[in-house]
C-alpha cells in the first residue's frame, strides 16, 4: 500500500522583539529629541536674565561712579600705566580698547561719559540688543586698558557681560518690554490685526529669525550656569589642595592680611574665634564643590542662601564689594521665574498701595461672607 508522504508544515512566524541595542538607541534619540525642544521651542529664565542684566549694570556703574574722581589715575592718560604700555601688552595678548586710540583727555572724558550713559541704559534694558553689545565693548575696554587692576570680580563681570550680549536678556523689566507690550496693546485696540495676512516668505522669515534667537538665548543661558558651576568647583578643588584649608587656618591667616582689613577691628575680632573660623574654610570648601552637584534637587536653595552669606562676609570683612556682589548675581540664574515673578508681583502690589494711600483713596471695604446671626453678641 503506497503510503502519502506528509507536507512539510510551513513555518511559524516569530515574533520580532526589540533588541537590547535598538531600545538603546531609542532612548539616546528620545533624550536628543527632549532636548532639543527645550532649546527651540521658547526661551528659558528670561526673568533670571533680566536679573543678570539689571545687577551687572547697576555693579559696573556703580563701579564707574566710584571710580570717577580717580579714572585718570586709572585709565586717563595720567595713568602710569600709560597708553603706550597697554599697547604693547596687546601685542602679546591679542587685546584690544577704545581707550587706547587716543591720548587726548578730551577724548578719555568722552569715553567715560559714553560708558556712564551704555550703563545707564543697559540697566534700563533700552534697545538692548545693540546696548548689551556697547555694554560688553566697555567693560572689555576698561578691564584691558588697566589690567593689572583688576580682581576676580572684575574678570568675571567681563565674561558675563559677553554672554549676556547673546540672550534675550531685554524681555523682561526692561523699556523694550514695555514698549512691545504697549505696542501689543494699541494693535489689539486698533485691529489692525484683523483682515491682515502677511506674505508666507515675511512669516518664514519671522519663524527663522525667532528660533535662531531662542536657541542662541538658551545656549547662552547654559553657558552662564555652567561658567558659575566651573567657578565654584575649581574654587573648591582649588582649596582641597591646600594644607592651610585642611588645617582650617587659611581664613585665620587671610583676616591678618593688612589688604584686606577694611575694619581692622572687627576682622581681629573674628580672627580670634579659632573655631569659628575653622566650621566657616571648612563649610565653603563643601559648598563650592558639592555646589555643581545639588543643582537639580531641593537642597539647591539652601545652597544659594548659605553661600549669599559666604559673599556678604566676603564683601565686609575682606572689603571686596565688587567679586561679591559679581558672584551674588552670578548665582541668580538658578532661581525659577516662578520666584522673580511672585516678586514683581509683590512690588506691584506694595508699590500700589502706597500710590493709593498717598492719594488718599480709602481701601475697599470688605463684606463679611456670613451676615450676623439673631442673637450674637456685639
Amino acid at each position: 500500500m503506497a503510503t502519502e508522504q506528509a507536507s512539510p508544515a510551513a513555518p511559524k512566524p516569530r515574533r520580532t522583539t526589540p533588541s537590547t541595542g535598538d531600545a538603546r538607541r531609542q532612548r539616546v534619540l528620545d533624550r536628543i529629541g527632549a532636548i532639543c525642544a527645550v532649546l527651540t521651542e521658547q526661551p528659558m529664565s528670561l526673568y533670571a536674565a533680566a536679573v543678570l542684566r539689571i545687577g551687572y549694570g547697576l555693579l559696573y556703574l556703580a563701579f564707574l561712579l566710584r571710580e570717577f574722581p580717580h579714572r585718570d589715575e586709572i585709565w586717563g592718560p595720567g595713568s602710569a600705566w600709560t597708553p603706550a604700555l597697554a599697547t604693547q601688552l596687546f601685542d602679546q595678548t591679542r587685546w584690544s580698547s577704545v581707550l587706547t586710540l587716543s591720548d587726548s583727555r578730551v577724548y578719555f572724558e568722552v569715553c567715560y561719559t559714553l560708558a556712564v550713559v551704555t550703563c545707564a541704559l543697559f540697566v534700563l534694558g533700552w534697545r538692548t540688543r545693540a546696548v548689551s553689545v556697547l555694554f560688553a565693548v566697555v567693560v572689555a575696554s576698561f578691564h584691558a586698558r588697566a589690567i593689572y587692576m583688576a580682581d576676580g570680580g572684575d574678570n568675571l563681570i567681563l565674561l558675563m557681560a559677553v554672554y549676556l550680549a547673546f540672550t534675550a536678556c531685554g524681555r523682561r523689566w526692561s523699556l523694550d518690554a514695555r514698549r512691545a507690550r504697549l505696542r501689543a496693546c494699541a494693535r489689539k485696540a486698533g485691529g489692525l490685526a484683523a483682515g491682515r495676512t502677511t506674505p508666507d516668505p515675511l512669516l518664514q522669515l519671522g519663524l527663522a529669525r525667532r528660533l535662531l534667537t531662542t536657541v542662541v538665548h538658551n545656549c547662552g543661558m547654559f553657558v552662564i550656569a555652567a561658567q558659575v558651576c566651573i567657578l565654584y568647583g575649581a574654587a573648591g578643588l582649588y582649596k582641597v589642595q591646600g594644607g592651610l584649608w585642611g588645617n582650617g587656618t587659611a581664613l585665620h591667616y587671610v583676616l591678618n592680611l593688612h589688604l584686606f582689613r577694611p575694619w581692622p577691628e572687627l576682622s581681629l575680632m573674628v580672627a580670634d574665634r579659632q573655631m569659628l573660623i575653622a566650621i566657616a574654610g571648612y563649610l565653603a570648601v563643601l559648598l563650592q564643590v558639592a555646589f555643581p552637584f545639588v543643582l537639580f534637587g531641593r537642597f539647591k536653595y539652601i545652597v544659594l542662601a548659605m553661600l549669599f552669606g559666604m559673599h556678604l562676609g566676603i564683601a565686609v570683612l575682606l572689603g571686596l564689594p565688587i567679586f561679591s556682589g559679581a558672584m551674588i548675581i552670578a548665582d541668580a540664574v538658578f532661581l525659577p521665574d516662578r520666584f522673580y515673578r511672585f516678586l514683581g508681583q509683590m512690588w506691584q502690589g506694595t508699590f500700589r498701595r502706597r500710590a493709593a494711600k498717598g492719594a488718599g483713596i480709602p481701601s475697599p471695604v470688605t463684606t463679611p461672607l456670613v451676615p450676623p446671626q439673631p442673637g450674637s453678641a456685639g
